[in-house]
């Protein structure tokens, strides 16, 4: 029997070329069942001139579902479907239940209410994104990176690519971290002290449920990251929020009995502050005296551009408190969900064994391109054009700023992608949010970086990272004019 031409179409809105969305279609028709084995597909000159594309395009596509085995070619009869294709099941899925478990009340919320930065997903569509941590695709190395994804793919990578690693890391990512990117943060370590993570989310999550538990104390910045809240709210310990000032967080501040300090000392999110060296140390020494823990969450540490880099807390400490979280989010892209731990054996030991249990390893074949792109020197070339580009954004945010008569509340002397913002009193930033919404204007309302009961509404960060210069001034003059009518 054959299949009318009738019955074929090319959805609109679907990627691909054309060879590749009709070879899509057909293999869509025989795995729903539409097309069945046997029945003989149209000629590749009349699904051409019913689809209005060239022949040589349909023959090539029935070529591939041939060597796919979803056609085969008999001779001059034509293309049929193979009677090796899957067959649907002959039952019919079961209608929809009504449900009568109350899952809301069941799951509770633990997780979904905590709160965390809102961004809509159709944020490249707004002409004025000052959103933060978003890659720029005008600045990525599209090129390398997919020669660095062919390389990974080749038949030399197989076993990189599809080999189970139950809990070893790619042995070429974690050289490179050794050799390169933990040397610039003045870090030493073993290849057993090192744990790769899915970005450095997953590499702070471990580190809260292996050092924290109910009946211990944390401490997080304030304003400070709202995932740390979380994390340590979901390991059921006890969270101190202490303020930060221009030096980030303030040493004198903890309070004396505490198990874990989570800090982001040399860029604090969303300050900015760089915290200096000196209390860098005081916070070492109050550790010793205190006995408690550091974490360091380095989140952009390749985006210090006006000021030489500082050492990380981690460098400098001889009593093994500390634990280095970092990641490639914000120097790479934030999908790509690479990122790592450094801490002492015993401690990368437990949170190995724990990420075995969530996701096993990282995906193989993303460490091996991500090796690759270190190694060729991409990753590098790539640091520099971004710090580049972010430090004239960020002269013409300076300017606009300025000019607009907005008030800084922090922006860091070491580079970074955005700057912590100060509106009056009286402004809402979440409502200014909505009204700049209007205008093509994205903003992020500070709210919830504060620690609940502490919340300060008048905040509000402006990033650079994802906006091309020629929009700065115009957009920084929009939300001013916004902020007037309010």
């Amino acid at each position: 029997m054959a299949i009318p031409v009738e019955r074929f179409y090319l959805a609109e809105g679907v990627s691909g070329t054309l060879q590749q969305r009709i070879r899509a279609m057909v293999a869509d028709g025989i795995l729903t069942g539409r097309f069945r084995a046997g029945e003989k597909m149209p000629s590749s000159r009349g699904l051409a001139q019913h689809l209005g594309v060239s022949r040589i395009t349909v023959t090539l596509a029935y070529t591939e579902l041939v060597a796919a085995d979803y056609l085969t070619a008999r001779g001059r009869s034509g293309y049929f479907v193979s009677e090796g294709v899957p067959v649907q099941p002959g039952f019919q899925p079961a209608p929809r239940a009504v449900g009568t478990v109350d899952w809301e009340a069941l799951c509770g919320g633990r997780f979904s209410a905590m709160e965390r930065v809102e961004r809509p997903e159709d944020w490249r569509a707004y002409p004025y994104p000052f959103i933060y941590g978003q890659a720029d695709p005008a600045l990525f190395d599209h090129q390398n990176w997919r020669l660095c994804a062919l390389q990974s793919l080749g038949r030399r990578e197989f076993e990189t690519l599809t080999a189970d690693r139950y809990e070893r890391d790619d042995p070429l990512l974690i050289e490179y971290l050794l050799r390169n990117i933990l040397p610039r943060r003045g870090i030493e370590a073993r290849p057993s002290e090192v744990l790769v993570t899915m970005g450095a989310q997953n590499a702070l999550w471990l580190a809260a449920q292996v050092l924290l538990r109910a009946g211990r104390h944390a401490v997080v910045e304030n304003p400070g990251y709202p995932g740390f809240r979380a994390m340590c709210a979901q390991a059921g310990a006890r969270v101190t929020p202490v303020e930060v000032d221009e030096g980030g967080l303030v040493v004198d501040a903890l309070p004396e009995a505490v198990d874990v300090v989570f800090t982001t000392a040399s860029h604090q999110s969303p300050t900015n502050a760089t915290m200096p060296v000196a209390r860098r140390t005081a916070l070492l020494r109050a550790a010793e005296e205190r006995n408690f823990l550091v974490v360091e969450d380095d989140y952009e540490f390749e985006m210090s551009y006006l000021t030489p880099v500082s050492p990380s807390i981690k460098s400098l400490d001889s009593g093994g408190r500390v634990v280095h979280a970092g990641s490639f989010s914000k120097s790479i892209f934030p999908g790509l969900r690479l990122g790592w731990l450094v801490g002492p054996e015993p401690f990368i030991r437990e949170a190995r064994a724990l990420r075995a249990q969530v996701l096993r390893h990282p995906p193989g074949q993303l460490q091996r391109t991500a090796a690759h792109f270190l190694s060729l020197g991409h990753y590098d070339a790539l640091v520099n054009r971004m710090k580049a580009a972010f430090a004239k954004r960020r002269r013409a945010m300076e300017e606009a700023i300025s000019q607009q008569g907005l008030s800084v509340a922090g922006q860091g002397g070491f580079g970074g992608s955005s700057f912590w913002m100060a509106a009056t009193r009286h402004v809402d930033t979440e409502a200014l949010a909505l009204r700049l919404r209007r205008e093509g204007v994205l903003i992020e309302p500070g709210r919830v970086f504060f620690h609940p009961g502490t919340e300060r509404r008048n905040f509000y960060r402006l990033a650079y990272s994802s906006i091309p210069v020629g929009k700065i001034a115009e957009g920084i003059g929009l939300v001013a004019k916004v902020m007037r009518e309010m």
